[in-house]
């Protein structure tokens, strides 16, 4: 597979003192800003939203599930539908995972070799290969603009032979996808490294991948229960290592604090089920972190989520309102996920344009004292993390 003529990545700007950048995307639907939080639509919006109501947050660029859709409803009734984008109506860019991470969500029901992981489905029903062949041949079949490669994924917290094997499956798994991508011109097709928390390995995977002609590459198996120094160490090398001209995804990672840190260190992409699952245990994101909505201290409290957050919820609905029908009513959860994922929209384009503007360090400063002024101060992981690159918080 021949990279694309044009390169995905137009670099904007970069940050003089860590390796934050900003740019956008270059994609079939229109030009994506980054670095960019892509909202997780497992089976054709995120849950609990319209792709209307995505639209409007200014998302640009969500992702939808190989797996799930795969199995129900099944690709070819989403490619009757003019795949993926017409199925749910959808004007803007998708990209869609592998299935690679059900291995570890759905490890009671997956059996890995060579040939591909056999799944039982979780719905009933016989058993179902997917194999770096099939992934790609759904994924055709959905036309998301990015398509992942299908790898060997492994809890980032194993140890043993079976990082080492799962690592050299992927770069195996990574040519059969090239060679099964039926699309390359009109689907982008991005490795996922792996490897672990071992430098050894991860340096020994991105160097076989970068020799294969991508147009972008993801940081996977981690955000899965790993010590944060580990995290971000892994993080570092990965991006010092992934080429300067190709998107980077760090795949798996939502909460704020790690989103700041890992543009820090040069990430560009990033997906999470964060924000929309925990407005469903009604909680919602605020610079200073969170609101336990359910809590008996909102029952009278009148104010608005966040007195300086533009979405709908904020401008229309008190606390104490969502407080009452969370007890009650589904249309809280709905208003939760929508202020969520606006605060992380805002999260992202605020980050992009101090990079734009060469004030990045200060807004790292300004958000972790927002963030952590009450609490002792940033956690050590992040502060150790964003010295790292030059940016200290004293």
């Amino acid at each position: 597979m021949a990279a694309p003529a044009v390169p995905v990545l137009r670099i904007a700007a970069e940050c003089g003192l860590s390796r934050a950048r900003a740019g956008e995307l270059r994609l079939p639907h229109g030009a994506v800003p980054c670095p960019v939080f892509m909202p997780v639509g497992t089976r054709g919006t995120a849950k609990g939203l319209t792709a209307a109501q995505l639209a409007e947050l200014g998302c640009r660029i969500c992702l939808g599930n190989t797996f799930h859709l795969g199995t129900r409803p099944g690709a070819e009734l989403v490619r009757r539908s003019g795949g993926l984008h017409g199925f749910m109506d959808w004007p803007h860019n998708l990209l869609t995972d592998s299935g690679g991470f059900q291995m570890v969500s759905l490890l009671a029901l997956a059996e890995v070799s060579e040939e591909g992981v056999w799944f039982q489905p979780p719905h009933g029903g016989e058993r179902l290969l997917l194999s770096p062949e099939s992934s790609m041949g759904i994924q055709n079949a959905l036309g998301a603009d990015i398509v992942m490669q299908l790898d060997d994924v492994v809890s980032s917290t194993t140890t043993g032979p079976r990082v080492e094997e799962a690592m050299d499956r992927s770069v195996r798994w990574l040519d059969r996808c090239v060679a099964a991508h039926a699309r390359p011109e009109q689907q982008l097709l991005f490795a996922i490294t792996q490897g672990g928390l071992d430098p050894a390995l991860r340096r020994r995977c991105i160097r076989a991948m970068t020799q294969r002609a991508v147009p972008g590459f993801a940081i996977g198996g981690l955000s899965g229960g790993e010590d944060k120094e580990q995290f971000w160490r892994t993080v570092k090398l990965s991006t010092e290592l992934l080429p300067r001209d190709k998107p980077r995804y760090l795949m798996g990672v939502g909460y704020a604090t790690d989103l700041v840190v890992c543009v820090a260190l040069g990430c560009d992409m990033f997906d999470c089920v964060f924000p929309t699952r925990t407005a469903r245990f009604g909680s919602a994101l605020v610079p200073w972190g969170s609101l336990q909505l359910k809590n008996q201290q909102f029952a009278k409290d009148f104010r608005p989520i966040d007195a300086d957050c533009g979405c709908s919820t904020c401008q229309r609905y008190s606390r104490a309102y969502l407080h009452a029908l969370l007890r009650s009513n589904t249309a809280a959860l709905h208003l939760l996920t929508l202020h969520n994922l606006a605060y992380q929209m805002k999260l992202m384009s605020s980050m992009r344009e101090s990079i734009l503007q060469q004030r990045f360090p200060q807004f790292v400063r300004d958000f972790m004292g927002t963030m952590y002024g009450g609490r002792g101060g940033p956690p050590a992981w992040a502060r150790a993390a964003l010295e790292s690159v030059g940016i200290t918080l004293d």
